[in-house]
């Protein structure tokens, strides 16, 4: 496990035991920081061969306005408890421009697109959504847990084709009182009803994980790459 700073986001990375082949960035959710998902990589029980490298970025810094402008490591603001009227649509884009740039990091270091995954817990999964939905690089797959789609009624004109066909692994826990799950399943159906391929499960939880999820999030990973 190394930090890494520079011009891009600060990162935890978990470097494969074996050669170097698929990266996956995953992001963190509100007030936490990349540390908070590095110990899901064990539990993931992915093959040595498969040479997967882990980034998990730390969010910027920043007042968030329902937690009483308290500042703390977030993707975007969020403003209100409503879901439907919550993000700062600009901190959205440009959380995903500074994950575009961790993307493009791994691509120019020699990982094809199509060999990376992007993953995200709650606010990270609304950034991973956002971005796979409108990036021209072909990803190998996303992963979207205990989140939503924000901005769904610009998808349609928004959306690129590049990852139409590129399987998306939703989850969401059933009892989840930060982010209901009806709200998932609505920015499945939007997901599903603009072409993106989505394969959804929930599980008796709140707004967290749990090891089923763990273990079929492990399989999805050995599918895709």
């Amino acid at each position: 496990m190394t930090e890494t700073t520079s011009e891009l986001l600060p990162c935890v990375t978990v470097n494969p035991i074996s050669q170097h082949k698929a990266t996956v960035i995953w992001l963190h959710g509100l007030g936490a920081d990349g540390h908070d998902f590095e110990p899901i990589v064990p539990e993931l029980k992915l093959p040595s061969e498969l040479g997967v490298k882990f980034i998990f970025p730390h969010a910027p810094v920043m007042p968030v306005t329902i937690n009483g402008g308290y500042e703390m490591r977030a993707w975007y603001d969020i403003r209100d408890a409503d879901l439907a009227n919550r993000e700062d649509r600009d901190g959205v884009r440009q959380s995903a421009a500074l994950v575009e740039k961790l993307i493009r990091a791994e691509i120019n270091s020699g990982i094809p697109s199509d060999k990376i995954v992007l993953a995200g817990f709650s606010q990270g999964g609304a950034i991973a959504l956002h971005l796979a939905t409108r990036i021209q690089h072909k990803l190998a797959g996303v992963v979207a847990l205990s989140t939503y789609l924000t901005m769904p009624e610009s998808l349609a004109s928004e959306k690129s084709a590049t990852n139409i066909d590129t399987p998306i692994f939703m989850a969401h826990g059933s009892q989840d009182p930060v982010v209901p799950m009806q709200r998932g399943q609505y920015s499945a159906e939007v997901l599903e009803e603009n072409g993106f391929k989505v394969s959804w499960q929930d599980y008796p939880m709140a707004h967290a994980v749990c090891l089923e999820e763990i273990q079929a999030l492990g399989q999805f990973f050995n599918q895709i790459l």
